[in-house]
């Protein structure tokens, strides 16, 4: 019986003992488990870490290359409008200088266009002049003649109105220009200050008012050079001189168409005979 007991006792103590073996396995088992899953479960937050510094890496690179694309784009863009501005500023400086130019051109135009208007007018006013002048020669048809004898001034206008004509009036350039062309030698013209000293006169009494005067004449030297001569071999426009009445010169007559019958010529030497116009 005391065995029995003893049996029991070891079989209880056994009994005991297994159940604490049984839980220690387990533990262990489930502890290895827990350690499985804790480690599976490390390793799934490291590979998601991993994966989220990669991520990151990648956004940051992504970020850094957007940035520098952006500065090179600004950069490119600043450098594009400095350049345009320069291009414009250049632009804005030779379109001045054109206007300026244009400006300057037109000025210059201007004052040729008025200087040539100025030409015109008295181009114009020559024409006319011209004009008048011929039709006056026109109208009157002026008949000269030069006689070979020389005479003083009174003689020469007295033998010219006895043969219906008188020494010449020159009252015009083209009338001056015509005139001593004509003649070859010194001759006396209608032109005197006889009836009072420093008024000269034209035979018809008209005075003058154009005249065509060497350098320095009329100089009325001695006091007694009232009468005036033309010198062919002067200057055209400056062949006048006043000289004394007394001086013996051949003379140029002039007549008018309408007194032209009156004139008889055949008892003149006559150096030249021209109608004029």
């Amino acid at each position: 019986m005391k065995d029995d007991q003893t049996n029991q006792s070891r079989h209880g103590a056994w009994l005991h003992v297994q159940p604490r073996l049984d839980l220690q396995a387990a533990g262990v088992y489930l502890g290895e488990g827990s350690q499985k899953k804790h480690y599976a479960k490390s390793q799934t937050e490291n590979e998601g870490g991993s994966r989220c510094l990669v991520l990151i890496t990648v956004c940051l690179g992504l970020i850094c290359v957007l940035l520098l694309v952006f500065i090179i784009l600004l950069h490119i863009t600043i450098t594009a409008e400095r350049d345009l501005k320069k291009i414009y500023k250049n632009t804005v400086e030779e379109f001045n200088q054109t206007i300026n130019s244009l400006q300057d051109n037109y000025t210059d135009l201007t004052q040729q266009n008025l200087a040539l208007e100025t030409k015109v007018k008295n181009l114009n006013a020559e024409k006319k002049q011209l004009e008048r002048d011929y039709d006056s020669l026109n109208k009157t048809c002026t008949f000269s003649f030069f006689m070979s004898t020389e005479l003083s001034w009174s003689e020469s206008k007295q033998y010219c109105r006895d043969h219906g004509a008188d020494l010449a009036i020159i009252n015009t350039e083209l009338k001056q220009r015509f005139i001593s062309s004509l003649v070859k030698e010194i001759v006396w013209i209608g032109l005197s200050d006889i009836q009072q000293e420093g008024i000269m006169k034209w035979v018809d009494n008209s005075t003058l008012n154009q005249g065509f005067w060497e350098s320095n004449e009329p100089n009325d030297a001695g006091g007694n050079e009232d009468c005036i001569e033309l010198n062919p071999s002067k200057p055209l426009l400056n062949n006048w001189n006043d000289v004394p009445c007394t001086n013996k010169r051949k003379w140029i007559c002039e007549n008018y168409c309408d007194r032209l019958s009156n004139l008889d010529v055949s008892q003149q030497t006559v150096l030249h005979l021209k109608v004029i116009f």
